[in-house]
């Protein structure tokens, strides 16, 4: 009989819920709380698909050009994720547009410039 496949805990870290609450703020804003709250249920249902297979995710090429392999990304157009796999849990760490330069995303958070 085929073993289902193991479970990961999936937790945000601070970081992520502020990402999550920042986009769905000024979402609520300039588009609507309804567009809002969508989005929101979609990039939640996402980070949840993560327990599943979260070695699906590709390795963010601006970690990689830096030598840093230890975290994925899954995409839902434009956002991506990124996250760190440790033991059986999933850290997800940024939730950015992707049309930012994550370089620049990568400073403010870290280096607070």
């Amino acid at each position: 009989m085929p073993r289902p496949p193991k479970r990961h805990a999936v937790l945000l870290t601070r970081g992520a819920e502020n990402d999550l609450e920042a986009l769905h703020r000024y979402l609520s804003e300039f588009d609507s709380p309804a567009s809002a709250d969508r989005l929101l249920d979609r990039l939640l249902s996402v980070v949840h698909s993560l327990e599943q297979s979260p070695e699906r995710g590709s390795q963010p090429r601006e970690l990689l050009a830096l030598g840093i392999k230890a975290y994925r990304q899954v995409l839902f157009k434009p956002w991506r994720l990124i996250y760190r796999v440790e033991g059986g849990a999933v850290h997800v760490v940024l939730i950015v547009d992707g049309r930012r330069d994550l370089q620049s995303v990568l400073a403010e958070r870290l280096l607070g410039a």
